[in-house]
């Protein structure tokens, strides 16, 4: 059984000239992209499964990240259903030369676990072991949109 731990992945992207906006701020699309991504695959560790996109709740960008610096994603599977996964990510800018970084942009995302043949799969339940564990779900739990809880 995975525990919320096991699921945490922190991705790096440096924002190139071809992923920013006409503004020269990595392009939302990119952004998204990237947290689905790495969303994913914290769906995918928890569940053994392949894992797919179902819903993205509360997508909010708070702030850009400007070309040069580093997007840092950050996910976990806080939360299991009998075939969905519910994840936390957020992204970060960071500067590649002081490791200063501060929260972009933050949501919650629903994944599925599919089969073989694309069907929706059972997932184990979720273990909360070790304080570590139960403060990244209690602090996804809190800040979590409404209509999930």
């Amino acid at each position: 059984m995975p525990s919320v731990s096991d699921t945490y992945i922190e991705n790096r992207q440096r924002v190139q000239p071809t992923h920013t906006n006409n503004y020269a701020s990595a392009h939302g699309g990119n952004v998204v992209k990237w947290m689905d991504e790495i969303g994913a695959m914290s769906a995918m560790r928890a569940a053994g499964e392949t894992c797919v996109t179902a819903k993205i709740d509360g997508l909010d960008f708070k702030r850009p990240v400007p070309q040069g610096d580093t997007c840092v994603i950050e996910s976990y599977v806080y939360a299991v259903g009998r075939t969905s996964l519910r994840t936390r990510i957020r992204a970060y800018r960071e500067s590649p030369r002081t490791g200063e970084r501060e929260l972009t942009t933050e949501s919650y995302f629903v994944f599925v676990a599919v089969d073989a043949d694309g069907n929706p799969t059972p997932v184990p339940e979720l273990e909360i072991t070790g304080e570590r564990c139960r403060e990244l779900r209690d602090e996804a739990l809190a800040a979590e949109p409404d209509e999930d809880r």
